[in-house]
């Protein structure tokens, strides 16, 4: 209802405001600066273009001056990723466990970066503070599993294994719906 009323309105006197908008006279550009015999192009088409393809002895010694020297970048980048992954084989370390009757293909790893640990590995970390806190230290962890200290006490403090919290409802009376 308040589009239509909107519509009515606006197209109130339509036919008289675009008759006035089209009598109206239309801004003119400022006129142009014009140019004086002395101050026209110095040279005519024919003659810029041959001025075009001419050579120039200044701009052809300074450009003889000009010494580039790249490296190939692309080559250099491989070799640095070679030499990182050797680097990471050196710094691997094996794993100690695997999980019995593993399907999800956590024990197929053979090696562990140094600083990072597996998923079963966490958990172990995890559930092994949490039943032993005096024995399985953060230190004792970062240790065992080639950690910084920092992230292992970060993580003994801000990793939560998942946990199922069953919160019964408040309400004792609630309706079922009818099976029919």
């Amino acid at each position: 209802m308040g589009a239509r009323l909107v519509r009515l309105v606006r197209n109130v006197n339509l036919d008289n405001r675009v008759r006035r908008e089209i009598s109206k006279d239309k801004p003119r550009c400022a006129p142009r600066h014009k140019l004086t015999h002395d101050e026209a192009i110095p040279f005519p088409p024919e003659a810029m273009s041959d001025a075009v393809h001419q050579k120039s002895e200044p701009l052809l010694f300074n450009l003889k001056t000009v010494f580039v020297d790249s490296k190939d970048r692309a080559a250099a980048s491989v070799k640095s990723l070679k030499e990182a992954c050797v680097d990471k084989e050196a710094k691997t370390r094996p794993m100690k466990f695997t999980l019995p009757g593993d399907s999800h293909g956590l024990a197929t790893l053979t090696s562990v970066p140094h600083g990072k640990l597996t998923i079963a590995e966490a958990l172990k970390a995890l559930s092994s503070h949490r039943n032993q806190p005096q024995t399985w230290t953060s230190q004792r962890i970062s240790e065992e599993y080639s950690l910084n200290l920092n992230e292992t006490n970060s993580f003994l403090e801000f990793f939560i294994p998942f946990q199922i919290q069953i919160i019964p409802p408040q309400i004792t009376n609630v309706k079922q719906l009818k099976a029919s």
